[in-house]
């Protein structure tokens, strides 16, 4: 049996968030605990990518796990990353998911939260991705990929995303398995999910995508989520050309063809929950077909200079 791999966990928390301690405390239960915590607090408001960085470049074990400052990895979740390491030599980076039993109270917090879960489930096994929310990297495979790109990435954004695509590109393997857990406590509110699917998230990956020439290969990107998208849009159209029953016809297929999210929605916080996850669900597509729009605009104007 070869020898168990040591583990640094690295957290960022420049916004000092009121979770830190309850993450610090989970880290410190679980079954396996780290054999080194960095916790990077300075300086103040730096973005996660180079809070990470900073992180990393102080860490002495061998692998790098990334833990969101908000999230309360399950009991188990670092011996999972260690074994996986342990057992094949060959693995770069792996990464989980949110819990299916979110805490924060609130339909926009149970939906975003379980959409998260869901996707992951679905995404499980090789992936050419990365999330840093809980996510761990070999130390080695890090360093050699230059890490989180912290200076085009100053803001919370998809800057795990890049680092993942970077690290396929370059021939490491990297693999999602939602078995290792975490809760999520952020609350979001709908202003929060758009802000955060138009322009921390959306934006920026039409323009990673449209600077790599790759085709899109993230977890939300696949054959369910298009055609969700277009079904959204549909709807929209029709309503604004005064045609209710085509509108109400694209939002039937568009919940039927996400039924299994929403029976998730019901089992874990109830009908009305669920009831409402179709529209913020609807809201979620629309926003991301507005961040597609303005994506491929601005990839269009005058080049970045990086």
């Amino acid at each position: 049996m070869p020898e168990e791999l040591s583990l640094t966990a690295i957290v960022p928390a420049t916004d000092r968030p009121p979770t830190l301690e309850r993450c610090l405390a989970a880290l410190r239960a679980g079954s396996r605990t780290p054999d080194e915590v960095i916790v990077v607090t300075e300086p103040a408001g730096a973005g996660p990518a180079a809070a990470r960085n900073d992180g990393a470049a102080r860490a002495a074990a061998d692998v790098l796990v990334f833990v969101d400052a908000d999230v309360v990895v399950a009991p188990n979740a670092l011996a999972r990353i260690a074994e996986a390491f342990t057992r094949d030599p060959g693995l770069a980076a792996i990464f989980g998911a949110y819990d299916d039993a979110p805490e924060a109270p609130g339909a926009v917090s149970g939906f975003r939260n379980l959409l998260h879960h869901h996707v992951h489930v679905a995404g499980e096994g090789q992936i050419a991705s990365f999330w840093a929310g809980l996510g761990a990297i070999r130390r080695e495979a890090f360093q050699a990929g230059g890490g989180f790109d912290a200076e085009r990435y100053p803001a919370p954004s998809i800057e795990d995303v890049e680092l993942g695509a970077r690290l396929t590109a370059s021939g490491a393997r990297i693999v999602l398995d939602p078995a290792i857990r975490g809760k999520h406590l952020k609350r979001w509110t709908i202003g929060s999910m758009v802000r955060t699917d138009f322009g921390r998230r959306g934006v920026p990956w039409v323009e990673l995508v449209a600077r790599s020439k790759a085709p899109p290969t993230a977890l939300n990107l696949g054959w369910r989520h298009r055609l969700s998208a277009g079904l959204a849009l549909a709807a929209v159209l029709a309503l604004a050309a005064r045609r209710p029953r085509v509108a109400a016809g694209a939002v039937a297929v568009f919940a039927a063809l996400n039924g299994e999210l929403y029976a998730l929605v019901a089992r874990r916080r109830g009908p009305v929950q669920a009831l409402a996850a179709v529209p913020l669900h609807l809201l979620h597509h629309l926003t991301s077909v507005a961040a597609l729009a303005a994506g491929l605009a601005r990839s269009a104007g005058p080049a970045d200079g990086k």
